[in-house]
């Protein structure tokens, strides 16, 4: 916002900064620092009020001599012992301006300003677009001072709006006349600066006991310090203004770029364990917005089994469900004592609920098997032909990653329902 320079408004007849002089007629004061200035709105008359004077020109030539009352033309006068300055406001120039659109910044230019003793102020308003956290908006933008350069910056525009310049306020009310402003458009057709705000937007399933899941759609960031569990698919948004006409999208997993596309919105699956980062670019024929980019970190595999649960409708521990992320195959058997098939599932989100054809099941030890592929396991990694019987990943001393087989006793207690 420019600085404003104190104006002090009266009715001329009233009040005088010049002692032994006054104005006369419909007129204000504006006191500019050192200046005082009248400004007429019919025609210009000064009057002494001790009696006849002389009236000199501001360089110290004589204008009138031994007179009370002169009709001067604008300009800068002494009379005695004080200078002042008139001015008719009819024959000040209206104001106008014209609108440059830039990638950074708006430029107003503006015509009419007249090199003279006294400071014209204006106000500027217009809407311009700005993100709200969730979509561009209009916003409304005003700005006001003193009129005197001709070239005035204003933020970049985005979308179309309407600039509206009022000038001369605090005088044209002073003197009675109505408000003076200029509205110029600005269409779209002449805007040409792009911004954009990455967004991003993840599915969410009912994944119940896996592990740094985001649990909006939203936030694609785990606890700090925390990866994510993978898969995870994201949809990312530019959510470019509308000047924008160019989409680039680079993905990075680490340092290695992976991925390139240019639509002005994406999907993509993450899966393999790591970090990475995805960057948009915007851009027209003339203009670039600033690239933006978001992190992404995919946690390694992991898959925890249990040894008992109490399907006893407490709601706690009710189901035998391992506990798991970053899987991208999953496959569980369960037996009883005499070796049949109690229970089978490819979806590590579900678990048995301790029922065999919808009759609760026996107290007991049941067997279990489990075959899992985590994101992280090789692509030509495959299953052991042999059990592990040991509740971690097999062959861990053969670095076999990603790859589980699991057996083990399940032990199911119904216990006291609370």
């Amino acid at each position: 916002m420019r600085r404003i320079i104190t104006i002090l408004l009266t009715l001329c007849a009233v009040v005088s900064y010049a002692a032994d002089i006054e104005c006369v007629g419909t007129a204000t004061q504006v006191v500019n620092g050192s200046d005082t200035v009248y400004i007429f709105k019919d025609e210009i008359h000064m009057r002494s009020k001790v009696g006849a004077i002389n009236w000199y020109y501001a360089d110290g030539s004589l204008y009138a001599s031994g007179v009370d009352e002169i009709y001067p033309d604008d300009g800068c006068y002494k009379a005695a012992g004080s200078s002042f300055c008139v001015a008719l406001y009819a024959g000040m120039p209206e104001l106008d301006f014209t609108v440059d659109t830039r990638c950074d910044n708006t430029v107003l230019h503006v015509t009419g300003i007249p090199a003279s003793a006294y400071a014209r102020t204006y106000s500027l308003s217009y809407n311009a677009l700005a993100w709200n956290t969730e979509q561009w908006a209009d916003s409304l933008v005003e700005d006001g001072g003193t009129l005197s350069p001709t070239i005035y910056l204003q933020r970049a525009l985005y979308g179309p709006t309407t600039i509206t310049l009022c000038y001369d306020a605090e005088i044209r009310t002073a003197l009675g006349l109505d408000s003076a402003c200029i509205e110029v458009d600005v269409p779209l057709e002449s805007i040409i600066a792009v911004k954009h705000e990455l967004t991003s937007l993840t599915t969410i399933r009912d994944a119940k006991n896996e592990k740094n899941r985001p649990t909006s759609q939203d936030i694609i960031k785990a606890t700090v310090g925390e990866d994510i569990s993978g898969p995870l698919e994201v949809a990312f948004y530019s959510n470019a203004t509308p000047a924008a006409r160019y989409f680039q999208w680079d993905i990075y997993h680490s340092t290695e770029h992976i991925v390139r596309r240019f639509d002005p919105d994406i999907r993509y699956l993450f899966s393999e364990p790591g970090a990475y980062r995805v960057v948009c670019k915007v851009s027209n024929n003339t203009c670039a917005s600033d690239s933006t980019e978001m992190m992404v970190a995919i946690s390694e595999s992991y898959l925890a089994v249990p040894n008992v649960f109490t399907p006893n409708g407490d709601g706690q521990n009710d189901e035998f469900r391992v506990a798991y992320r970053s899987l991208a195959e999953f496959h569980i058997w369960v037996y009883n004592r005499w070796g049949k098939l109690v229970y089978e599932s490819d979806d590590p989100a579900k678990g048995w609920d301790g029922t065999i054809g919808s009759r609760p099941a026996s107290e007991g030890a049941y067997f279990y098997v489990i075959r899992a592929k985590g994101t992280d396991a090789a692509k030509d990694a495959e299953y052991m032909s042999k059990i592990s019987y040991n509740k971690k990943k097999l062959n861990a001393d053969e670095a076999v990653i990603g790859i589980y087989q699991l057996s083990g006793d399940i032990n199911l207690l119904r216990g006291n329902r609370k």
